[in-house]
């Protein structure tokens, strides 16, 4: 076989392939339905963006009831579920069930299927989960909930109108910051962070990855971003700022606003809502609990208010029940078993009451794009005490009216700090930074987010209300 015969296969191959995705592309684009599809993979996963999902489906329903909306889920789900997780959850009530469009790929997206160079592999994999969506159901409003930049320009090949919601870029300077730096942290190996040579390659595959990220994700048409700190990466990044809208998440500040301020403080609860995940530095939190009762030992508040700790959370998978298992284990090893407990997937109304038991709450996640816990702890009285960056230090723990509204942090020992600040405060001193913490909150209100996120898509959708 010759040279040339060689050549003409593999280019007629290769034609061959081109010409069925194409009549594939062209197929779905004429069946196009005129519909928002949420492409939504993990829908289970009780965190904030779940939250915004319910929210930003009831919005859309509210302002286009001709639009029929539609979640792209790897979870065996239907409308019926959907809408009482919603409600059950969130207190969300949506106006009527979403179509459930349900995909079989999304092991292609876990973290656990690319051990190594997990970035660029969960981008390329949601290519062809999404690739999956829109071959099943073409929207004419391909709306992205879930941080998966790289669909966009696939979405834009099908005809879709590209929307999304960012609520972390998948990079970042910090990120790259820490790398060269050699700092090791959950998402920078050890291996990796002790070596220079390997540091240095860690350093080339971001940079590469951050032009691609740039690229792929200028081709949304609108992108939502959910904090100041968020907005200022990806404007950076992806170079749209005319089409970057900052909307802040939805919070649920009206209901827990009715909580009184006034709670039982003996003993004193502390809080700690966040999945069971890595970057939330639950770890961290026990530590320093465990740290100040160390320090209070010897005072008079030993006997009379002896603080009690609530994790509180959500598990996706195996791994983050690991995590959990580990955390119970590390309690006992600091005999704190009296003192800490667990609550595991709780229903809404249970994570409200335990809200309303609790004189402050803790948050440790580093640069955490938002922080939608912070914001409850304040909304239902609860005293913040975050990680000082990214979202609790730019955009909600700060005064208002010159007031004190909460603690920031960054180490054991700040947090240990901070514990023993609000346990020492008087009542009349920590009823006062609680109220002004609450006032803050109402920046935040699930009100709010649908007043700027209807205003953002309005350019969009205005259109069809024509």
């Amino acid at each position: 076989m010759t040279t040339l015969t060689i050549f003409l296969a593999i280019f007629s191959l290769l034609l061959a392939i081109c010409l069925y995705f194409s009549l594939i592309v062209a197929s779905s684009r004429r069946n196009r339905r005129k519909s928002v599809g949420f492409f939504h993979p993990y829908t289970n996963d009780g965190g904030g963006g779940e939250r915004v999902l319910r929210c930003a489906v009831r919005a859309i329903q509210e302002e286009n009831p001709g639009l029929e909306c539609a979640v792209f889920t790897g979870d065996d789900a239907s409308p019926e579920s959907l809408s009482t997780r919603a409600r059950d959850r969130f207190g969300v009530e949506l106006l009527r069930a979403p179509k459930v469009i349900r995909l079989f790929k999304r092991k292609w997206v876990e973290e656990k299927t690319y051990p190594r160079f997990t970035m660029i592999g969960q981008s390329l994999g949601s290519v062809y989960l999404s690739w999956e969506a829109l071959c099943k159901y073409n929207p004419q409003f391909y709306f992205d909930t879930s941080g998966y930049a790289f669909t966009y320009p696939l979405a834009r090949l099908f005809g879709c109108k590209v929307i999304c919601y960012t609520h972390y870029p998948t990079i970042s300077s910090d990120m790259v910051a820490r790398v060269t730096g050699q700092s090791s942290m959950y998402n920078n190996d050890p291996l990796i962070a002790k070596s220079a040579w390997l540091s240095r390659c860690k350093v080339i595959y971001y940079t590469i990855f951050s032009w691609l990220y740039g690229m792929v994700g200028s081709y949304a048409h609108l992108a939502m971003v959910n904090s100041s700190w968020t907005r200022s990466h990806i404007e950076q990044l992806w170079k749209i700022p005319a089409r970057t809208k900052r909307v802040y998440p939805p919070c649920d500040t009206s209901s827990l606003q009715m909580l009184p301020l006034e709670r039982p403080t003996e003993p004193p609860t502390f809080i700690s809502v966040a999945q069971f995940r890595p970057e939330k530095a639950h770890g961290l939190q026990l530590e320093a609990f465990a740290l100040a009762l160390e320090r209070l030992s010897s005072t008079e508040l030993e006997i009379k208010r002896r603080p009690k700790l609530q994790f509180v959370g959500s598990c996706r998978n195996e791994d983050d029940e690991g995590r959990l298992q580990k955390l119970k284990e590390r309690c006992t090893e600091l005999h704190l078993d009296d003192f800490v407990e667990f609550h595991k997937n709780v229903l809404y109304r249970v994570l409200v009451k335990l809200l309303g038991g609790a004189v402050a709450g803790l948050h440790s996640m580093v640069d955490e794009h938002f922080g939608i816990s912070v914001v409850e702890y304040m909304a239902a009285g609860a005293i913040p005490i975050a990680h000082n960056s990214a979202g609790p230090r730019m955009d909600i723990v700060l005064e208002e009216d010159g007031q004190q509204t909460g603690f920031l942090a960054n180490t054991k020992e700040e947090y240990a700090d901070a514990i023993i600040k609000v346990l020492m405060t008087s009542d009349t001193d920590r009823l006062r930074i609680a109220s002004s913490a609450r006032n803050r909150a109402q920046r935040f209100s699930e009100q709010r987010f649908d007043q700027d996120f209807k205003g953002a898509i309005q350019p969009i959708f205005g259109a069809l209300n024509k």
